[in-house]
């Protein structure tokens, strides 16, 4: 069996890397952009960062800013009317997931207008055609939405998020620019770089984890390890670790897929809207601790690359314990809450259970599941 990897034709990584846009656009013959970026940004000038690059060079483009946090069928498809109307042959996707999730799924309904339902694109959709070239700007670093096959919409009539996986839907350009980052605020900053780490983790220890993937995984935990809380507190140096370390994770889990934090964490979303690094982080220590026994010597691996001392001469059980340990640490320092009692209601966690075992992520776990062993493990954590 072949194992395929996928990633962006061309990324771009540093301080003042939103400069080359101005480059691409006119290299790939484009003429009119879509620009896709959600209201806040619009509001507090960060989405005018790549707008004065445009506007540098005269090029064209209409902005579209219906976008929810947890993007809903209803913002894709007022987004594919929206394109058609502008009259755009591009899009750029300025933000987090949201951003760059909506510009996905508005892309793959242009060139595959089959799609248009937005719901039948749940799962691995059998489109035919590439996307509407997509150059993907993240504000946040966490999603990786930039660099993965994935993206995720709300369908608010049933109360689920509908992970959708297709080749077609990657950006062909991925602009990583700190610079663009420097304005999250300390909360978002470390949910968001809770769920880089859980891409990390769960992208290291999924049954699909081949050679390839798990150096982006293990490098990703490292440097996000190393980075997080300064980029917390808002250093250079933990902003440019961060963005690098989201990035790189997004390498290896687009390509191998997920586990059951995810899983577990997605109907968080869609029936509290529950921020989505907040519900990974959260539950990713759990998850660790029921998937320990199927993971081999992988959270040796972790530990170390999490900076515990020593690891080598721990036993395995200690090593998974210091593994788990390190990952607790982390959460609690950048300010993460412990449990999900402020978030479930008891009479929703069988709903939540099944959601959560129907979900795309749900297969690539290390650990074969059941609805009531995540049931159990949503009640362990209220």
């Amino acid at each position: 069996m072949a194992n395929r990897f996928v990633l962006n034709e061309t990324s771009y990584h540093g301080a003042g890397a939103i400069k080359a846009i101005a480059d691409e656009v006119v290299a790939r013959g484009f003429k009119k952009a879509f620009v896709c970026s959600d209201p806040d940004l619009i509001k507090f000038g960060v989405t005018k960062k790549v707008t004065d690059v445009l506007d540098g060079i005269s090029f064209p483009y209409e902005i579209y800013s219906d976008i929810k946090a947890n993007p809903t069928v209803e913002n894709v498809q007022n987004g594919v009317a929206a394109f058609k109307a502008a009259g755009t042959d591009c899009i750029i996707a300025i933000g987090g997931g949201s951003s760059m999730d909506t510009a996905k799924a508005i892309g793959i309904i242009i060139t595959n207008p089959e799609f248009a339902d937005v719901v039948s694109l749940e799962g691995v959709a059998p489109t035919k055609n590439p996307c509407v070239p997509i150059i993907a700007v993240p504000t946040t670093a966490g999603t990786a939405a930039e660099v993965t096959i994935n993206y995720v919409i709300t369908d608010v009539a049933n109360n689920r998020k509908m992970v959708c996986v297709d080749v077609h839907d990657i950006p062909v350009v991925a602009v990583v620019d700190p610079e663009m980052m420097a304005t999250m605020p300390k909360g978002l900053t470390a949910a968001t770089g809770m769920d880089a780490l859980t891409h990390a983790i769960e992208g290291y220890i999924t049954k699909g984890a081949w050679e390839l993937s798990d150096m982006f995984h293990i490098k990703a935990i490292e440097i996000i390890a190393k980075s997080l809380r300064g980029a917390v507190n808002n250093t250079a140096e933990g902003r440019e670790g961060m963005a690098l370390g989201q990035y790189v994770a997004g390498m290896g889990f687009s390509n191998v897929g997920l586990g059951i934090v995810h899983s577990m964490a997605h109907p968080l979303g869609a029936l509290y809207d529950t921020p989505h690094g907040v519900a990974n982080a959260i539950i990713l220590p759990t998850v660790m601790e029921y998937n320990a026994p199927a993971t081999g010597e992988k959270y040796r691996d972790i530990a170390k690359a999490m900076g515990v001392e020593g690891v080598d001469a721990m036993t395995l059980e200690d090593a998974r314990k210091a593994a788990i340990d390190a990952v607790k640490q982390l959460s609690v320092d950048v300010g993460i809450p412990t449990d999900l009692k402020e978030i479930v209601k008891a009479e929703d966690v069988d709903f939540l259970s099944e959601s959560a075992f129907a979900d795309a992520c749900r297969p690539g776990n290390p650990r074969d599941t059941s609805v009531e062993e995540i049931k159990a493990l949503y009640l362990s954590l209220m």
